[in-house]
């Protein structure tokens, strides 16, 4: 008798003692150097390539989307293999090699695509992302899978899910806050990539690691049947409505995340012209959202994930639309301490970042915790979880969504006369900067308004 038709009676979901705090800590803390990875070359790759390497901006996006692509099969084959082995040896082997390979492929990024010729430079870039990416599958799959086997209870994954997010919002002050001001910090140029890819790199490799060695010994949940080939875990999926929802609404939505992540180095560079503004804007985004992601548990619990997942979403996305109205400060409204001024314009993009790092944290916290849901729902079903192939197949999704982005931006920037140059940043039309900016606004929030009308589809049974 096979392990499906042998399946135990549905279960609802149990409360359980609350995950260790330890634990979760040191679980969390390789989302610190995984999003620094996931974030940095998305936000300053587009950029490096269009004003270092030559390469115009429409092929930039295709460099990006051709890896990630591969991811599609890749990452469910990660999960898969990784399901396979975790009885004998835990998920360590892939958290290990892939901490180790994904850092050495972050600097060679930023450091050994230079070549002269913008066709060949794009084709070594493309090679180097497409290792590193298959690299960061190996650690971020397993990483994923991970979370769904450290509790029953839906809320305390909601409570891990806030922890990682707590050290996500750490990667992206490293990642998308230092990263281009590093840059500049040590000179511009290719020394200052240089120096800024070792700084990060180095970053990555220790926390991830950190995440591989502290999980090796904590106990994960073991499921009541064995795994079955890839072909029946992948038709599980297909048996999973609510998991295909929330599939389908986060690759929406990471689509419109990777839209304004690919242009937010144009945006305070031409839009705004104001490049010493990222660091304060990043810090107040990450900042609040660090700070408000135990209110968002709170608010979870009374008003349910799914409302809590509607509301951080549709505040997301009219903060996102209203980028629209931004322009270069031209006056002074307040001078902080130090002698640095800001203007209107200055004060009203704190006052986004400080709104986006309110919702965009939660929407993300939140849907991750229904991830785990639906593959605790498969647990609860069928005595096994698959966690591992159904977090790969989730991870694929969010990894293509951060390839399509670049690609939207560069046809979008291409289409406007965005002009590419080497060895620095050339100026551009009115048109061009208009182009940038829509792909801030009005093309993400757009996105954002279409996600949730597929996420209304979303059912998780109880009972």
């Amino acid at each position: 008798m096979t392990a499906l038709a042998a399946r135990p009676a549905f279960t609802p979901p149990v409360a359980e003692a609350a995950v260790p705090t330890s634990v979760v800590l040191r679980y969390g803390v390789g989302q610190l150097g995984a999003q620094v990875f996931r974030d940095t070359p998305a936000v300053l790759l587009p950029l490096f390539m269009t004003t270092m390497l030559g390469i115009p901006a429409w092929m930039s996006g295709f460099v990006v989307l051709i890896p990630k692509l591969w991811l599609i099969a890749c990452d469910p084959l990660t999960g898969a293999w990784s399901d396979r082995i975790k009885d004998r040896y835990g998920r360590t082997p892939f958290l290990l090699v892939g901490a180790v390979l994904t850092s050495l492929a972050f600097v060679a990024l930023f450091n050994l695509t230079a070549t002269g010729s913008p066709l060949l430079s794009a084709m070594l870039t493309c090679f180097i992302f497409f290792v590193g990416s298959t690299a960061f599958s190996a650690f971020s799959v397993p990483y994923l899978a991970v979370a769904s086997g450290l509790s029953r209870d839906p809320h305390q994954r909601t409570r891990i899910m806030v922890f990682r997010m707590v050290f996500a919002s750490f990667g992206v002050l490293a990642g998308v806050g230092s990263a281009q001001p590093l840059v500049y910090a040590f000179g511009g140029g290719a020394r200052g990539w240089l120096l800024m890819s070792l700084i990060l790199g180095a970053l990555c490799l220790v926390t991830m690691l950190a995440t591989a060695i502290g999980m090796m010994r904590v106990p994960l949940i073991r499921d009541e049947a064995q795994p079955t080939g890839l072909l029946r875990q992948l038709g599980a999926i297909g048996g999973n409505r609510p998991y295909l929802v929330l599939l389908s609404t986060c690759l929406i939505q990471n689509v419109a995340q990777a839209c304004g992540y690919t242009v937010i180095g144009f945006i305070f560079l031409y839009a705004l012209k104001a490049i010493w503004l990222v660091p304060l804007f990043i810090i107040a985004m990450t900042g609040v959202g660090i700070v408000t992601q135990p209110v968002w548990l709170t608010i979870s619990r009374r008003l349910g994930k799914e409302r809590a997942f509607v509301l951080a979403s549709l505040v997301w996305g009219v903060v996102t639309a209203s980028w629209w109205f931004i322009h270069p400060s031209t006056d002074v409204l307040m001078t902080l301490p130090g002698g640095l001024r800001l203007g209107t314009q200055d004060v009203l993009v704190m006052v986004r970042g400080m709104l986006i790092g309110l919702t965009n944290g939660a929407f993300i916290m939140l849907g991750y915790s229904m991830l785990t849901d639906t593959i605790d729902l498969e647990r609860r079903r069928h005595g096994i979880a698959n966690e591992g192939v159904f977090s790969g197949l989730f991870s694929a999704f969010e990894k293509l969504s951060f390839a399509v982005g670049p690609v939207i931006a560069g046809l979008v920037m291409s289409a406007f006369g965005f002009a590419s140059s080497t060895g620095g940043a050339a100026a551009q039309s009115v048109r061009a900067v208009t182009g940038i900016v829509m792909l801030y606004s009005w093309i993400p929030a757009g996105l954002m308004a279409v996600s949730l009308i597929v996420f209304t589809r979303y059912r998780l049974p109880q009972d």
